[in-house]
């Protein structure tokens, strides 16, 4: 099940969110990129469950995981700058 939101341009600046609420995906991936567990994000944010982890998870991933196209260069930039 996909809980993340569709983009909505009068929330969050437009930027995707879990399940319409003002939890931005990005909030849970820094939160998880700072070593915080999946307890630990659910006890911070409260109104969050654990699938909404897991689906804030999976929508980065679809992201990361566009195709580039070489031939006209699209993507170089992003991938130089790792």
């Amino acid at each position: 099940m996909n809980l993340v939101s569709l983009v909505n341009p009068r929330q969050c600046g437009g930027r995707p969110c879990i399940r319409g609420m003002r939890i931005r995906v990005i909030d849970i991936l820094d939160l998880l990129a700072n070593g915080l567990s999946t307890p630990e994000i659910l006890q911070e944010l409260t109104d969050l469950e654990e699938e909404d982890i897991r689906s804030a998870i999976q929508y980065a991933r679809r992201r990361v995981d566009l195709s580039v196209d070489r031939r006209s260069g699209i993507g170089d930039e992003e991938a130089a700058s790792w």
